[in-house]
């Protein structure tokens, strides 16, 4: 029989994961609405009216850089004074409240405005990109080695519901409304981001609980700064440690950066060579649903084959992807693009991150996701520059889509290299280490 105890644990372990996931239901508005679909065609017709050319395209490709370094610069540091404190929840917090502000005041750009929307697109996208160190690095205390895959991939199936139902809203808002109205619209829809991402991180602060804090020996009297730098150090100086999981980084960074720049720079693309914002938008919106079904699809199947044979069929479908986005001419070449995105970018962001969850010591979870998140944001940054200036120096960005494809086909071929059982047989054996080290 299960004892109340017993019973009581479960109940409080599925709460934990429901609100774990329910943040990636209130800041993939962001990803969808800021990110993706509404604010890289408002930067391009309305921000960016008075610029010529295809400069809008150019400078929200150097907009989202800038906005990804300022935050890969924080968050090692940042991430190991979150476990030397117990903060990674306060920390989450901090970044998030940061992110809605910036979003918040993206209802205040109007036409020509475009220095002033960078400006507030970057204040949002370091909220955004720095809270997801510490969420991310929640995952392997809230789920359990053989859970992980698919809490992991329900996370990625939340925000594209979420993110969906948002961007629907926002879409009949701003098509619907008559024409001298739909910018007013759109701004209301920024703001709309910034509630939304607010009331539905409430389940997290409420149901996630804080993970204990360890102080090692030695650290007794730091402040959380020394304590941050002397964890940081510590840990690349036994990075060698962590060959596998130092691998699996550089493999992530580089596929990363074709999966990061193909989110970031598809809409303000599609809108240069002349696709409608219906079309551009309403290919977005059916990228949210159609995702929900397969990104439970990939965390079933990466049960069946394994967690790298999974992310390979993701990068595959990828580079496909990369090639037909040079081809592309009409909408409905976008709708089709759009639907092979949808199948498999949640699978391959939520498969990487439990496979590097599972790679990594617990009670350093913080720290290592801080190195994670420098290695997304880090590739993050390359992509839309390279994006950028092969279309500043083309004056097209055709052959700025396809070039993403040797960054696929580098990351797959370092990801056969990476032996997954040896990485997590050495984090285990290290929080073992941890532990007994531990004041």
């Amino acid at each position: 029989m299960t004892s109340h105890a017993d019973s009581q644990s479960t109940v409080s372990h599925k709460r934990q994961i429901f609100g774990w996931t329910m943040y990636d239901w209130a800041n993939s508005a962001f990803a969808t609405t800021i990110m993706a679909a509404v604010l890289p065609v408002y930067y391009q017709k309305v921000a960016g009216a008075n610029l010529t050319g295809n400069l809008a395209t150019v400078y929200w490709g150097y907009t989202t850089s800038a906005a990804l370094l300022l935050i890969a610069i924080l968050a090692p540091i940042l991430g190991a004074m979150a476990d030397f404190r117990g903060a990674k929840k306060r920390y989450l917090t901090a970044f998030a409240l940061f992110g809605i502000m910036g979003t918040a005041l993206l209802y205040f750009v109007q036409t020509g405005d475009w220095l002033k929307a960078s400006i507030f697109y970057i204040v949002g996208n370091i909220g955004f990109a720095g809270a997801n160190i510490f969420y991310d690095s929640l995952l392997p205390h809230v789920a359990s080695p053989d859970e992980i895959d698919m809490v992991s991939s329900k996370g990625y199936a939340m925000g594209y519901l979420g993110g969906g139902l948002l961007l629907a809203v926002n879409l009949a808002m701003i098509m619907l409304s008559p024409e001298h109205l739909t910018g007013l619209m759109t701004r209301l829809a920024f703001l709309s981001v910034a509630i939304w991402w607010l009331v539905f991180t409430i389940p997290l602060w409420k149901q996630v609980h804080e993970p204990a804090r360890r102080v090692l020996k030695g650290e007794e009297n730091f402040n959380p700064v020394k304590a941050g730098f002397s964890r940081l150090g510590n840990t690349l100086r036994k990075i060698t440690k962590y060959q596998e999981l130092f691998k699996f980084l550089i493999a992530f960074w580089l596929y990363n950066d074709g999966i990061g720049t193909i989110i970031k720079m598809a809409t303000i693309y599609g809108a240069e060579i002349g696709i409608g914002s219906t079309d551009l938008i309403g290919t977005l919106l059916v990228v949210q649903f159609v995702g929900i079904p397969f990104a439970f699809l990939f965390g079933w199947l990466a049960k069946k084959i394994g967690t790298k044979r999974s992310i390979y069929i993701t990068l595959g479908v990828y580079t496909l992807i990369a090639i037909g986005g040079y081809f592309m001419k009409t909408a409905t070449h976008f709708w089709i693009l759009g639907f092979g995105v949808a199948t498999v970018q949640g699978g391959s962001q939520a498969l990487s991150r439990s496979l590097f969850g599972r790679m990594v010591p617990k009670s350093q979870s913080a720290e290592f996701f801080g190195f994670f998140s420098v290695s997304s944001k880090f590739a993050g940054i390359m992509g839309p520059l390279v994006f950028a200036f092969i279309g500043q120096l083309m004056g097209s960005s055709r052959l700025s889509i396809v070039s993403l494809v040797i960054f696929f086909i580098a990351g797959g071929y370092l990801l056969t290299r990476v032996d997954e059982e040896k990485g997590i047989r050495v984090a285990e054996e290290e929080e073992a280490a941890l532990a007994a080290a531990a004041a």
